[in-house]
Parts: C-alpha cells; structure tokens; sequence
C-alpha cells in the first residue's frame, strides 16, 4: 500500500568533513522527496545516548559517541510516498552498493555518511527527537504532481 510518510536522514561528521552534504540532500530531493525540516547541530551526549540506546552498552558505542560529535551533522527530515523505504533504499547498505550514497561515497561500515530511519515508528520518534514543532514544515511542492501519479497521491 502506498501512503505519504516522513523519515529522518542524519547526514553524519564524515560526509560533512567531506563536503559531501549537498549531493546527498540532493540524491533525496532529484528522487521527488521534500524536505520538511533541516537543521545543522552538534549532537549532545544525552541525544547520543538516546539515539544509540540499542547499542550503548556494545563495545563500539564510545568510538561511535566520538565519531558522531566530532562534527556538526546536518538533520533532515523527508517528506513522500513511502519515505522510510525510499530513504533507506537511497541511503544503501553497509554492503556498499554502488548507485546508492553509501556505495558511491563510502567504503567504511561505520563512517558511512548516513543515518536513516529504518521504521515508520523509528521515524517518528526520531524526527521529534531531532525537530521541536515549529522546525517542520507542511507546504505544497508544486513538482509533486509531476512525480506521483493522481493514484499514489489518492492512497
């Protein structure tokens, strides 16, 4: 079933060391995705804590807390006919699949340019993690009705 969604994409210290954040906001928004909210920030030890809660008490968690706030990363929530499945399919694997931002830009498992919601559930919690209220925006995106069809837009 098709339904418009919202996801979060944390574009991590290693893409914005590299100068890469640009084309990754821009590989969301050429697939038709629009961005509801965006925002630079250094994450807090409080916000790692929770954000990583699955994996805090794993022996990489330290250097993963290090690499996340060793740079500003940038937050942006996505907005678009299944957001979280396009995200994460536009995101890549840890497999480095080449088309995707992780296989055209990364080759490491952890400095892997991207965060991206792996739930609908995930997604909202992040992005009222990440984004108070007045920081999302609804508004229309006029190319929409050039990348849905009246069928999608009527799911």
């Amino acid at each position: 079933m098709h339904k418009f969604e919202q996801s979060l994409v944390l574009i991590k210290p290693d893409a914005v060391q590299r100068g890469l954040m640009g084309k990754v906001i821009t590989r969301f928004e050429e697939k038709g995705l629009k961005i509801v909210g965006l925002k630079m920030l250094n994450l807090e030890e409080a916000v790692l804590r929770e954000h990583y809660a699955h994996v805090v008490d794993r022996p990489f968690y330290a250097e993963l807390a290090q690499f996340m706030s060793s740079s500003p990363v940038v937050a942006v929530a996505l907005e678009g006919l299944n957001a979280v499945e396009v995200v994460r399919k536009l995101s890549g694997t840890d497999n480095f699949e080449f088309g995707t931002i992780r296989g055209d830009y990364s080759t490491s498992n952890q400095k892997n340019l991207v965060h991206s919601s792996d739930s609908l559930e995930t997604a909202e919690n992040e992005i009222d993690r990440f984004f108070m209220p007045a920081e999302l925006f609804e508004y229309d995106k006029e190319e929409w009705k050039h990348v849905y069809a009246q069928c999608d837009k009527a799911s």
